[in-house]
């Protein structure tokens, strides 16, 4: 009986081990991808707006992207989709409440007028296209379309109708993320796009298996597992990256990017992995978690449509939604 606990607990240690290393060099490989590309465009002669609106906006997603494709072709599902709806739960919950209880966050017009409607009506699509507890490669296909128009719509609008204060900000998220001046030939370029590849992979695999293997010894279900660890862990850089922009004053960039990572996540990721392979849906997915990812959404729009702001007071109230959630979650 000794021996059998010990070799459990090794297992379980392995296991936590699988998806820290895994989620490390997912962070590792899609920052050094996001920069690679972000150089990349910037020798094409892309402007500021444009890389941050497809490169940088995208890039933030791509852990989520290779876990739910690696999770999808494994056999695993519940982690794909938990992975996707959990995130934006989180996105919201967590990390847009907590850069709130850092600094108030800055509302800007586009993210009332045209991200958070997209948002919203992304996320009420995909809960009605998940009723039939199935998303197969023509609703994949017309998610993918979907993110060309929005993503076609707001490169448009950052060419003709940006004020300067937004391509400045444009202009020094895009150049945060290039890489170093010294190393901006092509080939380094390249060199970190295909090493970035290689990491998100490997990072993907390592980590859908931990958290598979984790799931089995707790007695966890996988969609469990792909709502909490996997989501937060492949959220971890957006909350870094909101944290840090809300304590040095650049609280816009938070809330831009946290919407438009929920955007890639439902049309991008949800649609890429479908039409590589149809997902079925967890019935408590559609029942339970879709409506939280809805509900967050809604009670998003008052407090960013009033004084134009996220106050602390808000990001508190986010805060505590999101803890509410993982309580029910985890009891159920």
């Amino acid at each position: 009986m000794g021996a059998n606990v010990i070799f459990g607990v090794m297992e379980l240690l392995t296991s936590i081990l699988l998806v820290v290393v895994g989620l490390a060099l997912l962070a590792g490989g899609g920052e050094a991808l996001v920069r690679g590309a972000t150089t990349v465009a910037r020798i094409a002669g892309l402007t500021p707006a444009v890389i941050g609106l497809t490169v940088v906006a995208a890039g933030t997603s791509l852990p989520e992207l290779v876990v739910s494709i690696m999770a999808a072709l494994r056999g695993t599902p519940d982690i794909a989709v938990g992975n996707v709806v959990g995130s934006n739960i989180f996105n919201i919950g967590a990390v847009l409440g907590a850069a709130a209880l850092v600094a108030p966050l800055a509302v800007h017009g586009a993210a009332v007028r045209l991200e958070w409607p997209v948002m919203f009506l992304a996320s009420w699509i995909g809960f009605l296209l998940m009723r039939d507890f199935q998303l197969d490669r023509l609703e994949g296909g017309f998610f993918l379309a979907s993110l060309v128009v929005f993503t076609a719509y707001s490169v448009y609008i950052a060419r003709h109708e940006v004020s300067q204060q937004e391509l400045t900000t444009y202009a020094s998220e895009t150049a945060g993320r290039s890489l170093h001046p010294r190393t901006r030939e092509l080939g380094f370029s390249l060199l970190a796009i295909v090493a970035g590849s290689g990491l998100l992979v490997l990072g993907g695999n390592l980590l859908v298996d931990g958290a598979v293997a984790i799931a089995r010894h707790a007695g966890m279900t996988e969609r469990v597992i792909g709502l909490t660890i996997v989501a937060a862990g492949t959220s971890a850089p957006e909350l870094a990256a909101s944290l840090v922009a809300a304590y040095r004053g650049r609280s816009d960039l938070a809330l831009a990017n946290i919407i438009g990572s929920n955007i890639f996540n439902i049309l991008g990721i949800l649609g890429v992995t479908a039409l590589i392979h149809p997902i079925p849906i967890a019935a408590g997915i559609v029942h339970a978690d879709a409506w939280w990812m809805l509900g967050f959404a809604v009670v998003l729009f008052p407090m960013m449509w009033t004084r134009r702001s996220i106050s602390r007071i808000e990001g508190g109230v986010l805060l505590a939604g999101y803890c509410v959630y993982l309580a029910t979650l985890l009891r159920s």
